[in-house]
């Protein structure tokens, strides 16, 4: 009886099986109990043809969505995951598979990215058909260039630093090869000295003197290059640090640099000269300043120090590049430049070493204070005493120069014996040679005191300006303050208008 029952089981399962399979061929595909066909959907620039879902589900048990309803309102190819069984199989057989990447496939071709998986989830894609996405469209983020570009006028600008080293270095790796340290000793040592044999009237130990020629250029622009290199690292070490934190604007910023710059080379100048003006004796005795012309030969010392004084100058050219000094600047600062080089190397070339030393020591002694003063200033405008010391200071200076330049010319060289022109052996002693040197000192120090009176008379105008402002502020407040008694005569003039008896009333009433 079991296997009787079994059977008749077994061919009821089968018919139904039959009708089910004869009522899916006798239907469209596209119908799913009356409704309407699915359009064909562009999503993307691919259509969702190719992606066609069969009508119904397992016969009479779950009807699927309409083809509406599946591509939801905004026309894309939005897919419930996992909903519809056997149902949402493709063309090419059972594709479970396919089912679980149709919103994947679609929302690649959308160019969008895939949506997270849940319940409702759209992919709808940016085809004609398709609402436009409400995420904003992200833009291609172009790479930032910093480095500018190699030889540049901004990459040389910011190098310069690293390419003046170079340069250096070149230099000095010359004098470690035999080939190159001829001429890479040119450029790093000094030139042109002359060893003086040990006498018993002086010290037992030969003395080395130097004179000077052509080829001091080359250790000039040798120690031109050193100096770009100090400026470089005194400039990004301690100035830039310092206008980080003080926030100064552009004008201040540029002057503020000009100042710190100066202020470290005048205070190394000073240290440096006053050092050989102890050790040569040239302060205790004022008549060397003029005795024994010519001073052609000279100690290591003194030539060293005019070598780097020409550099540091030169090299202050190429830095008006590099720094960006502004145009209206430009002129001011060829100007001090100008006149530095010519006077130095004026004293250099005429054998005047000792006076040239001496004015050079004062002057920067004089300019350092300025610079000193100017550097406390913009950190503390209140502080003006240091502007003060260096107006008297400044004063003094100039007086003691045309002194000293007085006597050695118009009394020490005019009184001396040999009064010829003589390139071999460097004497410049003659009238004419006396004259123009006396009157480019004078003109310079008559400049000098022009800027100063001028720089004098723009602070007094700026300060006298300032006062009555302040004398009339202090009035208007001092006036406009009421004492305490008129506020009590105030307030009791308005109680008394507000219907009080006040002590006049009462004497009217009784009288």
């Amino acid at each position: 009886m079991e296997t009787k029952l079994r059977q008749r089981g077994g061919r009821e399962n089968r018919r139904r099986l039959c009708a089910t399979q004869a009522g899916r061929r006798s239907q469209p595909r596209s119908a799913v109990r009356g409704a309407p066909a699915a359009p064909h959907v562009a999503v993307g620039g691919c259509e969702a043809a190719s992606h066609r879902l069969p009508a119904g589900g397992r016969a009479g048990r779950r009807p699927l969505r309409p083809a509406g309803a599946l591509a939801g309102s905004d026309g894309g190819c939005s897919q419930r995951p996992g909903s519809g069984g056997r149902a949402a199989r493709g063309r090419g057989g059972r594709g479970g598979v396919k089912r679980r990447l149709l919103p994947f496939l679609c929302c690649a071709a959308a160019s969008s990215p895939p949506p997270l998986p849940g319940r409702g989830e759209s992919c709808a894609g940016s085809g004609e058909a398709a609402a436009p996405s409400s995420r904003p469209a992200m833009a291609i983020r172009k790479k930032s260039n910093k480095n500018p570009p190699v030889l540049s006028h901004e990459f040389i600008v910011q190098n310069h630093a690293d390419i003046v080293s170079c340069m250096a270095m070149i230099f000095l790796l010359g004098l470690m090869f035999e080939i190159t340290a001829k001429a890479a000793v040119i450029f790093v040592t000094l030139q042109y000295n002359v060893t003086i044999p040990a006498t018993e009237e002086q010290s037992a130990e030969t003395i080395s003197l130097y004179h000077y020629g052509i080829k001091d250029l080359a250790t000039i622009f040798f120690y031109m290059l050193v100096a770009i290199i100090i400026h470089a690292i005194i400039q990004e070490y301690v100035l830039d640090k310092i206008n980080r934190k003080m926030h100064f604007s552009k004008t201040k910023h540029s002057k503020f640099n000009e100042s710190g710059q100066l202020s470290a080379f005048y205070l190394f100048s000073c240290v440096w000269g006053t050092s050989i003006l102890v050790s040569e004796n040239y302060i205790s005795d004022p008549t060397s300043l003029w005795r024994d012309y010519p001073h052609t030969l000279i100690p290591f010392q003194m030539k060293f120090f005019y070598i780097l004084q020409l550099a540091y100058w030169f090299h202050a050219f190429p830095e008006l590049y590099f720094q960006k000094t502004k145009k209206e600047d430009i002129f001011r600062q060829i100007v001090y430049i100008g006149l530095y080089l010519f006077h130095i190397a004026g004293a250099y070339l005429l054998n005047l070493t000792h006076l040239g030393l001496v004015l050079l020591v004062l002057h920067y002694f004089v300019e350092f204070l300025f610079h000193i003063s100017r550097l406390f200033y913009f950190s503390d405008e209140r502080y003006q005493k240091g502007f003060s010391l260096w107006a008297v200071l400044f004063v003094l200076g100039r007086l003691l120069t045309l002194i000293l330049s007085v006597l050695t010319f118009g009394f020490g060289l005019a009184r001396a014996e040999n009064q010829q022109l003589n390139f071999s052996t460097g004497n410049f002693n003659i009238l004419a040679v006396r004259i123009s040197v006396l009157a480019s000192i004078c003109l310079a120090q008559a400049f000098m005191m022009w800027k100063f009176i001028n720089f004098q008379l723009r602070r007094w105008r700026e300060h006298s300006s300032s006062q009555p402002q302040l004398v009339k502020k202090k009035f208007v407040t001092a006036k406009g303050k009421t004492s305490r008694k008129e506020r009590e005569n105030g307030i009791n003039g308005t109680v008394t208008s507000n219907g009080a008896d006040s002590p006049r009333s009462r004497k009217d009433k009784s009288s």
